[in-house]
């Protein structure tokens, strides 16, 4: 291999518009399933985001069938989905596993008869199931912007009252926080996250964006303000690391960047084993 055309070839790629549209709808992504995913990990709702990741594909195939733009009810579905299921966790006497269970495969297994219906999508469910980061257009990253400030501004906003519904709750309440009120914007904005990069990494890949820079970035700081701050920028990191390796290797983006956060958690599982052993 010629490393010098190769390197030429890679430079050419990142010059057009729609790999420079992925590798910045990707870091945004990564931004905010970090920043949001480092209280979905402390707030034990892993498998919350994962199973409105794959029921997404319930409002995507909704949508097909009634010839409506899966991307316009994806976002609306994304949040009714969440509150729903948060109303339904409040109100039942249900472990949370088993509820999410539930409607994780229930709601799987009814988009997969819708989208038996819709004959001529069929040939599409790739990108549903992996995504495809390369679609992204301008008007995904006008959104994906205004929706990571927003993200920040309600973070950094809130800073001290997420903190204290995050590691005690019950001192939340007894302090006349609105605890409901911050759970319902937080849920919201979570699926609205999840929901947008639906669309970049696909339904079976999405909760890894919001799961594995959290536990990397939990592995490897000791303050709450830097495990955040850590989770976010690790989450960002890791999807720009992932479509160089993508454009380097001509891999799938999305398996790229979840690969790489894999390979980004893992150093984080050695290096204080490491640190351990030198001391």
């Amino acid at each position: 291999m010629n490393i010098e055309a190769e390197t030429a070839r890679i430079i050419s790629l990142f010059q057009l518009p729609f790999m420079q549209r992925a590798v910045i709808s990707g870091v945004m992504t990564g931004l905010m399933g970090g920043m949001l995913g480092s209280f979905t990990i402390l707030r034990q709702l892993s498998f919350f985001s994962d199973a409105l990741g794959h029921s997404a594909l319930l409002g995507v195939s909704i949508g097909l069938l009634l010839g409506l733009n899966p991307s316009v009810v994806l976002l609306p579905f994304a949040v009714l989905f969440a509150l729903g299921v948060t109303y339904l966790l409040e109100k039942t006497r249900l472990w949370t596993d088993a509820l999410l269970n539930i409607v994780y495969s229930s709601s799987l297994a009814i988009a997969i008869i819708i989208l038996s219906f819709v004959g001529q999508y069929k040939g599409g469910i790739n990108q549903l199931l992996f995504g495809d980061i390369l679609a992204v257009r301008p008007l995904d990253l006008i959104f994906s912007s205004i929706l990571l400030m927003i993200c920040c501004g309600f973070i950094g906003g809130t800073w001290r009252t997420q903190m204290l519904i995050t590691l005690h709750e019950p001192l939340a309440k007894i302090r006349g926080v609105s605890v409901s009120f911050h759970r319902c914007t937080f849920i919201i904005l979570l699926s609205l996250v999840v929901g947008i990069s639906i669309k970049s990494i696909g339904v079976l890949l999405v909760s890894a964006f919001v799961v594995i820079p959290a536990c990397a970035a939990r592995l490897l700081s000791r303050t709450f303000s830097s495990y955040i701050i850590l989770s976010a920028g690790l989450g960002g990191f890791s999807a720009m690391v992932g479509m160089v390796i993508s454009a380097v290797f001509n891999l799938p983006s999305g398996p790229s960047i979840v690969t790489t956060q894999f390979g980004i958690f893992l150093i984080a599982v050695t290096i204080p084993r490491l640190h351990a052993l030198n001391h």
